[in-house]
């Protein structure tokens, strides 16, 4: 009688996030009518972010203290392929995809050799060499980052000045990692990285190479953040020292948890309401800070899962 059961379970699991994407996506889709569509869009780049992060921390077990890293160097790469070498934008966000996963390449090489907070703290080492990297190199622009950004014509046909326009480029590329990430965590090679999650040592007794698992993990979520990074380059037309700095490492962290960590739309939930706060109570200047960190502790103490977590316990399916 287990099985099918299980198997039914497993059906309504599906059900259930199949409405949640398809709601996500009509609302994605219509926001431009009543919303801003460049806060849209930071939105979708954040979300795809959380989400990369997501995927190695509530599905890998790894927290990274450094994820900035992988966003700020995409943006500073695409920045720099779009104005100094004239590229393509579809050219120049490949290009800083590709940077960012080099960088998660050769970090995950370095991390994965500890665990825990040690893991946390190499990370974050890696994480602010890059920072002052950033800072420093005589291409990057120093405190006031690369500027006045062109965003070009997609495939020399559409003009991406026009916000529409961005807004469906970047639209396509939040859905693409969105349903990517989806695929890698329902994938059997999601399922064992869920298992080195739970139980790393019986992982290791069933035969499987973790440290391998959570190197392609860790690049993984490294290109994803890349993608991310480079995109919002492009939409900002600006590369700039907060995305590759500490703080922005944090507030992904932040997304994630208030989302509901290991969920697969808390991330874009937390997202949406972090940039929001952002966005809306700019007027309070320094406070923000402090009106989120007062929000985040309600929302520990009151949701322990995250917002979509509570929800997805409530009616008893993985949301």
């Amino acid at each position: 009688m287990s099985t099918p059961l299980s198997t039914t379970a497993a059906a309504d699991g599906s059900r259930a996030q199949l409405i949640a994407f398809l709601v996500m996506v009509v609302v994605l889709l219509v926001a431009p009518i009543w919303v801003y569509p460049i806060f849209m869009m930071k939105v979708m780049c954040f979300a795809l972010f959380a989400c990369a992060f997501n995927l190695l921390i509530g599905f890998g077990g790894l927290l990274s203290f450094g994820h900035a890293m992988f966003l700020g160097s995409a943006g500073y790469v695409s920045a720099w392929c779009a104005k100094s070498l004239g590229l393509t934008p579809e050219l120049a966000i490949l290009a800083g995809t590709l940077a960012a996963t080099l960088v998660a390449i050769v970090s995950g090489m370095l991390a994965i050799r500890r665990q825990g907070i040690y893991f946390a703290m190499i990370t974050l080492a890696l994480a602010q060499m890059i920072f002052f990297f950033c800072l420093q190199a005589p291409f990057t622009g120093g405190e006031d980052g690369i500027q006045a950004v062109p965003r070009g014509k997609l495939f020399g046909l559409f003009d991406l000045t026009n916000n529409f326009a961005m807004y469906a480029l970047v639209f396509v590329i939040f859905v693409g990692g969105f349903l990517l990430i989806w695929r890698i965590i329902h994938s059997p090679f999601g399922q064992v990285l869920k298992a080195v999650r739970e139980n790393e040592a019986r992982a290791i007794s069933l035969g499987y190479d973790t440290d391998r698992y959570k190197l392609f993990a860790f690049i993984l979520s490294g290109a994803l953040s890349g993608l991310a990074g480079a995109t919002k380059a492009l939409v900002f037309q600006l590369a700039s020292l907060t995305d590759v700095h500490w703080s922005m490492s944090g507030e992904v962290v932040l997304m994630t948890l208030l989302g509901g960590l290991g969920t697969l739309f808390g991330p874009v939930v937390g997202a949406a309401i972090i940039v929001s706060m952002q966005n809306y109570l700019a007027q309070f200047g320094a406070w923000v800070t402090i009106i989120q960190g007062i929000i985040f502790v309600v929302c520990v103490l009151a949701f322990r899962r995250g917002i979509v977590g509570e929800i997805a316990h409530a009616i008893r399916k993985p949301l």
